[in-house]
């Protein structure tokens, strides 16, 4: 039996690619900031929320579509920017990019991708968005937004909630580092890990693409304390697509941005990597919404597991979701047979809870 076949939840993508992977690319994928209790925290509060089941509604046909920016998805739940994918298995960007043309839903490609951009969205067939980090004085940050502009991306995900990268101490006992440098303690836990480390030094040790323009490079360790209202101010005045602000859990902020002029918000808490103490997300999200309005565009990242979650954010005030690292664990499990396994788990378990609910479309409709 191939390893997709034994992918039933998130937990067995989890399960299985610890497996697999080096220690230190497991807790890169895997880790979150601090003593690690507000990924706790984010899954208690998950949990705690609840559906309610109804009874004799004919929902023996149901509709997982739905629609962001006005363009109809085939997912109510996309892929979130997740930077150096291809370190859970050669060509997971790629793999990611077929999943996004195939469902129609946005791919978020970070500002680290280890593919460039261009050939991101040409094998996304367009269904994707670009997410841009801010560093040092933002010159070469701009060149890289003008990049994804000319290349065909027409949703930029301004990510704000890394002012300075999170204390996440697995990362740091591993001595992880993005360029990805190889000393004696990574050389054992790749010995350790053989397919890994085979396929992996067959495609190539993976890499960020994006940094190969004159005069700029990416060190993600650094202060991004400096970006400010005024960088999300120049930011709109030259970006003319949409714009969407990511890592907001404040009810004030979020009224500033609508006021900014941003297209959508995204709450998130960067998936727990950023502040231990931060709140859970999914507490926010309703706050967030009732602040901003019921139709403005409000995007939803941060601890989902199952297509029960989804529900659970989408009822919170979520107009569309993401999954992140679980996306990851499924391909460093069993590539792209196991990229389509996990996302066939999410829809099947939204798919039933919609029914259970008394759900045959995503608008509450029966």
């Amino acid at each position: 039996m191939s390893a997709a076949a034994h992918i039933h939840s998130a937990n067995d993508a989890r399960r299985l690619a610890k497996r697999r992977l080096p220690w230190m690319v497991f807790d890169y994928i895997d880790g979150a900031a601090g003593r690690e209790v507000g990924s706790d925290r984010n899954r208690a509060a998950l949990d705690a929320l609840t559906l309610q089941p109804r009874i004799l509604r004919d929902v023996s046909e149901r509709s997982l579509v739905s629609e962001v920016f006005g363009t109809e998805a085939g997912r109510p739940f996309g892929i979130a920017p997740m930077g150096m994918c291809n370190l859970s298995t050669p060509g997971a960007d790629l793999m990611l990019a077929r999943l996004a043309a195939k469902h129609r839903v946005p791919h978020g490609v970070s500002t680290v991708a280890s593919t460039p951009l261009e050939k991101i969205i040409e094998i996304a067939d367009g269904h994707a968005w670009f997410q841009i980090y801010f560093s040092g004085d933002g010159v070469g940050s701009f060149k890289l937004v003008q990049r994804a502009w000319d290349a065909g991306y027409r949703t930029l995900v301004f990510t704000v909630d890394v002012p300075e990268v999170g204390r996440r101490p697995r990362e740091l006992r591993h001595g992880f580092k993005m360029p990805f440098r190889i000393g004696p303690r990574q050389f054992v836990d790749f010995a350790l890990h053989p397919r890994w480390s085979l396929g992996t030094l067959a495609a190539g040790k993976p890499r960020m693409a994006h940094f190969d323009m004159d005069g700029y490079e990416f060190d993600r360790t650094e202060t991004r304390a400096n970006v400010t209202w005024e960088t999300l101010k120049r930011l709109r005045d030259v970006w003319p697509g949409k714009l969407v602000v990511k890592g907001v859990l404040d009810v004030g902020d979020a009224v500033d941005l609508t006021k900014a002029g941003v297209d959508g918000i995204q709450v998130s808490s960067h998936g727990a990597r950023q502040l231990d103490s931060a709140p859970a997300p999914i507490t926010m999200l309703p706050l967030i919404r009732k602040a901003v309005g019921p139709d403005f565009p409000l995007f939803y990242d941060s601890g989902l597991k199952s297509g029960e979650d989804v529900l659970k954010a989408l009822h919170a005030g979520a107009s569309f979701t993401f999954f992140g690292r679980y996306l990851q664990f499924a391909m460093a499990a069993a590539g792209e047979a196991g990229l389509a396994a996990i996302w066939d788990v999410f829809s099947d378990e939204l798919s039933s809870a919609m029914a259970m609910t008394g759900m045959s479309r995503l608008d509450g409709r029966a």
